[in-house]
């Protein structure tokens, strides 16, 4: 995980329709970039769709967020149909950004290793300096936890 207090790795990648963003293309605001192992799975829809039930909230605190995984232009586009989600995802299957971030990590389930995104949650400043990151992250709670953490 990246400490707070050091610059956001920038990047370019592809969202939901191919149209291509940089984390400089968000200068001025703060930015929630959130990593997630896969779309449409448990865990992943009801963190994504907690961002999305919020993303008002957020708007009106001129706070973007940013859902980041290693799947597919095509998979974050029915993942966005099927549940509406109303903010960004962004597509990295080469994991560039995903180790930029120090995400993409050795898991264990059920006894087997393997390598995957450990899910983790990063708020960026108006400078694009990291101001809070989370790898404890409880899918279900980390929306509103984000919520309050932007009030603060």
């Amino acid at each position: 995980m990246l400490e707070v207090g050091t610059k956001a790795p920038d990047f370019t990648l592809p969202d939901q329709n191919g149209t291509m963003h940089s984390l400089a293309d968000y200068r001025g605001k703060k930015v929630i970039l959130y990593f997630y192992p896969k779309d449409n799975t448990s865990g992943c829809t009801k963190q994504a769709c907690g961002f999305s039930e919020r993303y008002p909230h957020f708007s009106e605190k001129g706070v973007e967020v940013l859902g980041v995984s290693k799947d597919s232009v095509e998979s974050h586009k029915k993942f966005e149909e099927k549940y509406s989600l109303a903010f960004t995802l962004l597509s990295d299957p080469e994991r560039k950004v995903l180790e930029a971030y120090d995400v993409w990590k050795e898991k264990k389930n059920y006894g087997k290793v393997s390598m995957g995104v450990a899910r983790t949650t990063y708020l960026i400043d108006e400078n694009g300096v990291i101001i809070r990151a989370n790898d404890k992250v409880k899918a279900a709670e980390d929306p509103e936890k984000m919520l309050k953490e932007v009030d603060a």
